[in-house]
């Protein structure tokens, strides 16, 4: 019930940054063709939410199950196996490079929101802590995705 609600909210903050980036791309290409204008701060915007979309879908990957793996000899393995497989990858590389990541980006945010780092481009965005902030919000939530794909692996190891 949790992995659902927990899958239901990623999935729906995966589906309105994808429709802001849509709005964005929108109304910039519309500014600078229709109107002959420009906007620094919306090209940026864009790929802000970019990053952030492309982030934030790591977690929701795994624990959909949706993630690339070697399926030529995945797809062979008996669903035990698989499982066992999913704990060893989970164990060995996803979390300690998902607790490396989250522990480093926030210190990489919070030194961005001390110097109070902006755009070096002229009318760009201000507050760049916000999308370095993203990195450790990504990887908590692989953290919890991981976290969820291993106990339903393990439900399957236990059967």
């Amino acid at each position: 019930m949790l992995q659902q609600k927990y899958s239901q909210y990623l999935e729906k903050i995966l589906i309105g940054l994808l429709l802001l980036t849509i709005f964005n791309v929108f109304i910039d290409v519309l500014l600078r063709y229709v109107f002959s204008n420009s906007s620094i701060a919306l090209q940026e915007l864009e790929w802000h939410l970019f990053s952030s979309l492309f982030l934030l879908s790591i977690g929701y990957t795994l624990q959909a199950d949706a993630h690339i793996r070697v399926d030529v000899f995945y797809a062979k393995f008996s669903p035990k196996k698989q499982a066992l497989l999913n704990l060893v990858g989970l164990t060995i590389f996803v979390l300690p490079i998902s607790l490396l990541s989250a522990y480093y980006g926030f210190d990489f945010a919070y030194q961005s929101f001390l110097l109070s780092e902006q755009s070096g481009d002229p009318g760009g965005l201000t507050h760049r802590f916000i999308i370095k902030s993203m990195i450790s919000v990504s990887f908590i939530l692989t953290i919890i995705s991981a976290l969820i794909f291993a106990r339903k692996n393990y439900k399957v190891l236990a059967q």
